[in-house]
């Protein structure tokens, strides 16, 4: 007989079918003429009742194999529950298990473990209630992302790991290399000779896969890139990673304000297929560990994106009366809590900042005519400040010709970059979303570490 999943008996099996259900036990519980087992096969955060009969052939020799975290196989009949919590029940004919867990080493007994714990273990935190919620999630999200720019008519594009151009220009990168490492090989004056290293050049894991997508949209118009990304800031906040992922779609013939459009159009959608998928997971995290997260993605879903430049925010945020612990002033960056204030206090709706200082931003930007100020854009969320930052793109040769001198930059790396403003060079934009900081907000997680399978931090490669 063909396996259930437990998601479709709640959704729309009939009462008295017979039916074979797969999964992780949760909980059992025994009495002298029935046990009773808690049954979960990731594909709910709902748990479905076994009911065993002593009577079951069999019942001594299975029931004392399994325990918590025991994987089994059970087939009977599915009823009416009679008990609360739940609208249906198997009635089990026969158990199989599969494999047995020990009951005095599995760490996920039935009681509360804490996150920090549960990071220790996460290659099996993914069978509590909590990451089997996450995981669902990121799982809708990353679909969402994809279904949404395939209706709008996009390219997903796949850009490279290993690069030899920082697009950031911060280098904070993580280093590819072949070379022996306790035999370095030199040039005359010290420096590191890659000419013998895989390939011949000094390489790194990517920070983005912008400038490879720019190259595609200024011939496919629209594209999308959805991959890993990597930095080497030595940071342990609960709001960096090492390994993360990156959506960052780059399109030709849009301006800043289309942009903007497409960043509000595009985070509203995924919120809504979030709701649409997933809303008993969003239940269970808002009843567990934010109680303000439904309210919070309804309120970035209700209210239209307020846009407004950096100059005119600095002006509210020094006139505020305020006190801040991140001083502010016009040509700083701003900080979380100078983000947040005027998303949650000043405006109370989620907030679009434009035309930030050229010093602070990325070589990129498209310069205004102020000669002060780029085309830029950060989208800011309730909770967690920034979710998205874009611009519009230089795409001027001298223009760019001369940020790319001026911040000191190798310009030998971005010949090929530059070709793409030489030959047919066209206005268009885009902007990166970092999938792991929207999945913080669409889960209500506090640390960034627990909405990735396996953390990569400062010190931590573990599993």
């Amino acid at each position: 007989m063909k396996r259930s999943k437990i998601k479709s008996l709640f959704q729309d099996a009939p009462i008295q079918t017979r039916v074979v259900v797969k999964g992780w036990v949760r909980t059992k519980r025994e009495s002298k003429t029935f046990s009773f087992l808690e049954l979960n096969d990731g594909s709910t955060i709902r748990n479905l009742q076994i009911v065993a009969d002593a009577g079951m052939p069999g019942y001594d020799e299975v029931i004392r194999k399994i325990s918590t975290g025991a994987c089994i196989a059970a087939t009977g009949m599915l009823v009416a529950s009679q008990g609360k919590g739940q609208s249906v029940e198997l009635q089990a004919e026969s158990l199989e298990v599969y494999g047995t867990a020990d009951p005095e080493t599995y760490p996920l007994q039935k009681k509360g473990h804490s996150l920090e714990f549960l990071r220790e273990i996460a290659h099996l935190r993914v069978r509590t209630n909590t990451f089997g919620a996450v995981y669902r999630l990121r799982n809708a999200m990353a679909y969402g992302i994809h279904q949404f720019f395939q209706e709008k008519g996009f390219y997903y594009v796949h850009t490279p790991i290993i690069t030899g151009s920082d697009t950031e220009g911060a280098g904070e990168m993580f280093s590819v290399t072949t070379l022996n490492l306790k035999n370095i090989p030199l040039q005359e004056n010290g420096a590191i000779d890659f000419a013998s290293d895989f390939f011949e050049k000094h390489t790194h894991l990517t920070v983005s896969g912008q400038l490879n997508g720019e190259t595609a949209a200024l011939a496919l118009s629209d594209i999308y890139t959805f991959g890993p990304t990597f930095r080497a800031e030595n940071s342990n906040t609960g709001r960096h990673l090492a390994e993360f992922w990156m959506i960052e779609p780059e399109m030709a013939f849009y301006d800043l304000n289309d942009n903007a459009d497409l960043a509000e159009e595009f985070l509203k959608y995924l919120i809504s297929y979030a709701f649409q998928t997933c809303q008993e997971d969003l239940e269970f995290l808002n009843k567990m560990y934010d109680n303000e997260l439904i309210s919070r993605l309804q309120f970035v879903l209700n209210n239209p994106f307020k846009r407004l430049t950096y100059t005119e925010a600095i002006d509210i945020l020094t006139t505020c009366g305020k006190k801040f612990e991140f001083p502010v002033g016009w040509g700083t960056d701003l900080q979380s809590e100078h983000e947040r204030y005027l998303v949650e206090q000043h405006f109370k709706c989620p907030v679009i900042l434009t035309d930030y200082p050229r010093d602070i931003k990325a070589f990129y930007m498209r310069a205004n005519e102020d000669g002060k100020t780029v085309r830029a854009m950060d989208v800011l969320f309730p909770g967690i400040g920034e979710i998205i930052g874009g611009s519009q793109r230089e795409e001027r040769l001298e223009a760019l010709e001369k940020r790319i001198a001026e911040m000191q930059l190798p310009a030998e790396e971005y010949s090929w970059y530059l070709d793409t403003r030489r030959y047919g060079s066209a206005p268009h934009s885009g902007f990166g979303l970092g999938f792991e900081r929207l999945l913080l907000f669409v889960t209500g997680m506090a640390n960034i570490r627990d909405v990735i399978p396996f953390p990569r931090t400062p010190g931590n490669a573990s599993f």
